[in-house]
C-alpha cells in the first residue's frame, strides 16, 4: 500500500526515525483541507514511547480540526537542523516521514498527560506548567496520529 523509498541507500532504521521523533520538536502535519486542497500546518509534537504514537495540541476548531473530522488519513514530516562536514558547503539533513491515522483524544487524563509531556518537551518550570493545565487545558484539543507507515533518511543537499 505505501511506496518503499527510492533512494533506500539513504533509509535509515526505524531506530533512527523515532531518534528523529523524539528528540526534534516540531514538524508539519499534512491533511485533505478545504476544496481538496492539502493543508499543512506547522506543529509542535510528542513522540510517545510506550505506544508509539505521535501526539498534537491545538485549538478545538478550526480547518485542521475540519480536516481531521472529514477524513482521518495524515502525514507528518519532521527534519533536523542538518549539519555540515568539515570543510564542504553541503548540508546533511535527516527527515522522518509518517504516514497514519488522526484522530481526536476525548479522554481527560490522556489529554492532560499530553499537554504535560508537550511543555516537558519544552521547558521545565514547573509553575508555567501548573498554570498551562489550570487555565489552557480546558480550551485544548488533542490529536492522536497512529503510524501505519514511517520512512526517514539522510540526505546531502550537494
Amino acid at each position: 500500500m505505501f511506496r518503499e523509498m527510492r533512494r533506500f541507500k539513504q533509509q535509515m532504521t526505524k531506530e533512527e526515525c523515532i531518534r528523529v521523533l523524539k528528540e526534534q520538536p516540531r514538524g508539519v502535519l499534512s491533511l485533505a483541507g478545504d476544496d481538496g486542497y492539502p493543508y499543512g500546518i506547522p506543529m509542535d509534537h510528542w513522540y510517545n514511547e510506550e505506544d508509539g504514537h505521535i501526539y498534537f495540541h491545538g485549538a478545538k476548531t478550526g480547518h485542521k480540526i475540519d480536516a481531521v473530522s472529514r477524513c482521518d488519513k495524515a502525514s507528518y514530516c519532521v527534519f533536523d537542523e542538518g549539519y555540515r562536514r568539515e570543510g564542504e558547503w553541503a548540508l546533511n539533513i535527516t527527515s522522518v516521514v509518517v504516514f497514519g491515522r488522526i484522530r481526536i483524544v476525548e479522554d481527560e487524563e490522556k489529554r492532560r498527560e499530553i499537554c504535560i509531556a508537550l511543555c516537558k518537551k519544552f521547558t521545565d518550570d514547573e509553575a508555567y506548567l501548573e498554570k498551562e493545565l489550570r487555565t489552557a487545558l480546558p480550551r485544548v484539543c488533542c490529536l492522536e496520529l497512529i503510524p501505519e507507515h514511517m520512512t526517514g533518511k539522510l540526505v546531502n543537499e550537494s
